[in-house]
């Protein structure tokens, strides 16, 4: 495990120090200038680093006058519109509504009800000045929301002499329900890296075939849900991004994913269509039994082919219409995305190499030059909702059973810098600017994840949709969403281009507004919400996303209290406990410090190997000593009965869900992602083996002993008796 010894965190030189209208302008803006780091000191950030955040944001600092005009423009912005760009409320909550108007002007204010009817707004007695905004005294009168909408997106109207204006209200749950299932009690699930998971029906790829058989063959042994990995776009063009963390879009899925014979006008194929898409499976079987790198150009460019060929059959009237009610549900979002693949596949995927014509949505649709496209335009479209379809089929199979909440999609934290997203969502994503985070004990110099982060402002001035559209697409047959690094709804930690991870600042965003609208989204779905809330967290954090009823995470190996691990009995009951992640070796490789032993070939240790490898046994030993001492495992076990005895171990947390890697109920050692690697190790490409290095494939796991054994030891531990 990786050290935590304090590490000294840089320091501002004093030239570099902003000035006070500097400040209070990134102070407006919601820009960090000091920040508490994670051994608890205060640090100050430098100037050029909130001038390159702040221009990211569309202000203009380049001189004195230049930050005092652009501090002038933030504090007016709100004087100049009647209504705020978009007013969140909570359920049951009074909340009181800023209207500017010209001074002295009356105005009327009433809600046009999501589900019809209105209602109106009491005005309260709050005297503010009034400002002269662009030659004109303006005047700021407060109303206040009465606390007995309904949740739902509404509109806010605005009557007075000088024009009408409206905006959306949108009235989110206090505290997110949680799905029936999980009301009745605890629940186990699965956690699944799905492209490394084939079956002997799979292209050489885990497909949403094979994540319907997982999720049946887990409920079978009792478990309630399957987290899944993100399984957002990558490219359409090789090199597809072996990361599911770094997508094109958030939004809508891989293709790669599809299972082509289960696209409904497969059965209806001529014959001799028939036998060239049997062909192209075939060229890709031998794939599934291979230990080796998974080889996602090979399986996307035979599944094109094949897709393709089933697209250009047609289909009958009534799927016709089924598929333009799909269209029609997810527009535009979806035809912007599908412009952007077809783009992709005519220009290559770096927009910024694109002709003028198409470099920007606006430019494409008034150029005429998308004609030429409409046929690929049309295929991307009909890809999507042959995803759409195919998730509904795993999700209904996982649900059947009435175990548990089913597929639990993870979220990732942003988008690939060249991708769909940025092209088509403008300015919503900052420029100049990537996400990433500070220093800490396990990353000594922070981390770059080269994603755009939100623009806070450009987010609220089109009302959140963005965001809304992605989470409810996500959710549309889903039983939860894991949210990676879900503090990221808080604040960002924004890196300006070229510089080190270490020299970057917090920017905030509106997290009760983030919050609430992923609450909604999420009740209307009926779906559950995991947040990944590892790392440096600001302490009011994690009790205000228990407040709206988001679990946290927590993971065995990393839960302490000081110095000493957390007993399971003190873990939080609104979490989703973990004995291992994706991050690090599955359990079995991790008792063999196969992290100490990849970290150090690949030259990622700061200190002897010999010593690393001391001190993780030393921590290693602390957990097993305490779970010896529940008598939960024998002096000289073996591994798998350390491994089982670890998930029975976990299982005396109180937390609301228990997650089971895939990996360690086969035996597997590899690390599927190494952090702070890119071609060093081959991150996301692992099929899964096991001890032996053999491939296991789904048709292996009902008569695999060690996972039924694994299966039957979590399943007594939760609900005290054996799986089904």
């Amino acid at each position: 495990m990786p050290s935590r010894e304090p590490l000294s965190a840089p320091r501002t030189a004093t030239e570099d120090r902003p000035g006070p209208q500097l400040l209070e302008l990134a102070a407006a803006c919601g820009v960090a200038t000091r920040f508490t780091d994670w051994q608890g000191e205060e640090t100050a950030v430098s100037r050029s680093t909130i001038e390159a955040v702040l221009t990211a944001m569309g202000l203009d600092v380049s001189g004195p006058e230049a930050v005092d005009d652009s501090l002038q423009e933030v504090r007016l912005r709100p004087w100049r519109r009647t209504l705020p760009p978009v007013v969140v409320a909570r359920e049951g909550r009074a909340h009181q509504v800023p209207v500017h108007v010209p001074h002295g002007d009356p105005v009327e204010l009433l809600v046009e009800l999501e589900g019809g009817g209105w209602a109106g707004l009491r005005q309260v007695d709050r005297w503010v000045d009034p400002v002269r905004v662009d030659g004109r005294l303006t005047g700021r009168a407060t109303f206040e929301l009465p606390d007995d909408l309904p949740l739902g997106w509404h509109v806010l109207r605005a009557r007075t002499p000088s024009g009408d204006a409206d905006c959306p209200v949108v009235v989110t749950p206090d505290v997110l329900d949680l799905p029936e299932a999980l009301q009745r009690g605890r629940s186990w699930g699965y956690q699944v890296q799905l492209y490394s998971v084939r079956s002997s029906r799979s292209w050489g790829v885990g497909d949403l075939a094979d994540l319907a058989e997982v999720a049946s063959w887990a409920a079978g042994q009792g478990a309630g849900w399957v987290l899944v990995n993100p399984l957002a776009a990558a490219s359409p063009v090789a090199p597809m991004e072996p990361s599911p963390y770094l997508p094109t879009t958030r939004r809508f899925v891989n293709p790669l994913y599809l299972r082509v014979e289960d696209v409904r006008e497969v059965a209806y194929l001529p014959p001799a269509e028939r036998a060239a898409v049997e062909a192209l499976a075939a060229g890709c079987r031998p794939a599934n039994t291979d230990p080796g790198e998974i080889d996602r150009d090979a399986a996307w460019a035979a599944k094109r082919e094949a897709l393709e060929v089933v697209f250009r059959h047609g289909r009958t009237p009534a799927r016709e219409a089924a598929f333009r009610r799909y269209v029609a549900e997810e527009d535009p979002g979806l035809s912007a995305f599908a412009t952007w693949c077809a783009l992709a596949e005519r220009y290559g995927t770096t927009a910024a190499d694109w002709p003028e014509e198409v470099s920007t949505p606006e430019r494409a649709a008034a150029s005429g030059a998308l004609d030429a496209l409409a046929g690929r335009v049309e295929f991307h479209r009909w890809l999507q909702w042959q995803c759409d379809e195919q998730l509904r089929t795993a999700q209904d199979l996982a649900t059947a059973p009435g175990t548990g909440p089913g597929i639990v999609h993870d979220l990732a934290v942003g988008v690939h810098p060249d991708g769909a997203d940025v092209w088509s969502l403008g300015d919503a994503l900052a420029h100049g600017v990537t996400v990433g985070a500070p220093p800490d004990a396990f990353n000594q110099q922070g981390q770059d994840w080269s994603q755009p982060p939100w623009r806070p402002d450009r987010l609220a001035e089109q009302a959140y949709a963005p965001f809304r559209d992605m989470v409810r697409t996500i959710l549309r047959h889903a039983g939860g969403v894991r949210v990676d690094h879900v503090l990221g709804l808080f604040r960002l930690w924004c890196i300006p281009a070229g510089a080190p991870a270490s020299e970057g600042t917090y920017v905030r965003l509106d997290h009760e507004a983030l919050i609430g609208i992923l609450a909604l989204e999420a009740q209307r779905a009926g779906a559950v919400v995991v947040g990944e809330d590892l790392g440096t967290v600001e302490p009011w954090v994690r009790e205000y996303l228990a407040e709206r009823g988001v679990l946290g995470s927590a993971v065995l190996w990393f839960e302490y209290d000081g110095a000493s691990p957390r007993p399971p009995e003190d873990y939080r009951e609104l979490a989703m406990a973990t004995v291992t992640v994706h991050d690090l070796p599955p359990t079995a490789g991790y008792l063999a410090q196969e992290h100490v032993a990849l970290r150090d070939r690949l030259g990622l240790l700061t200190r002897p190997v010999e010593e690393e490898r001391r001190r993780d046994r030393a921590e290693q030993d602390r957990i097993l000593g305490l779970v010896r001492e529940r008598g939960l495992l024998a002096a000289g076990a073996g591994e798998q009965d350390t491994v089982e005895a670890l998930h029975r171990y976990l299982a005396l947390a109180p937390s609301l869900m228990l997650g089971v890697s895939l990996v360690d109920a086969v035996g597997d050692r590899r690390t599927q992602n190494q952090p702070g690697t890119s071609l060093e190790h081959p991150n996301w490409k692992m099929p899964l083996t096991g001890p032996d290095g053999r491939v296991v494939l789904l048709d292996d796991l009902p008569a695999d002993a060690r996972a039924r054994s694994l299966a039957r030891a979590v399943q007594e531990a939760v609900h005290g008796g054996a799986s089904a």
